[in-house]
């Protein structure tokens, strides 16, 4: 069974909400221009693009892919081998959007994320994300015994 996480969209909260803005303008434009069409095209690509982890149990393995519009998938998958292990660290990711008027919006975001680590513990990818670090540890041993790795 191939479950999917979600972890983060592609251009940030700032830029995939004025992706969706273009996708709608371009909605409401298309009759009158062709235009519309090109706007509707930007703002889906912004808008809905994320990247998403997913993780197949029966065999083994892991892909970290960035969906382009949302359902175009690119990435490969990744074995996992009795050598690789899971992690938990605490994440702080940050977004900065200027307007016209060169004023500042500044988004943060603190959560939990489990990581697939290789055999000397660097980092390969993320797995999922959480809110909490309780909700980590128990997600990640839940997936390490799936894929039948150790924890960190």
């Amino acid at each position: 069974m191939i479950t999917r996480h979600n972890l983060d969209k592609s251009f940030g909260p700032t830029g995939s909400s004025a992706g969706i803005l273009l996708f709608i303008v371009g909605l409401l434009t298309i009759y009158y221009s062709i235009i519309g069409a090109v706007l509707i095209i930007l703002g889906a690509f912004v808008g809905l693009s994320r990247t998403t982890t997913r993780i197949d149990s029966e065999n083994k393995r892991i892909m970290f892919s960035n969906d382009i519009f949302g359902f175009v998938r690119t990435g490969k998958w990744i074995t996992v081998g009795p050598d690789m292990k899971i992690g938990v660290k605490a994440v702080s990711k940050g977004w900065r959007a200027h307007s016209l008027s060169n004023r500042g919006l500044d988004t943060f975001v603190n959560d939990h994320r489990v990581f697939l680590l290789g055999h000397d513990n660097k980092v390969i990818m993320p797995i999922l994300k959480t809110k909490s670090a309780e909700e980590a540890k128990q997600e990640s041993e839940k997936i390490a015994g799936q894929l039948g790795i150790h924890l960190l």
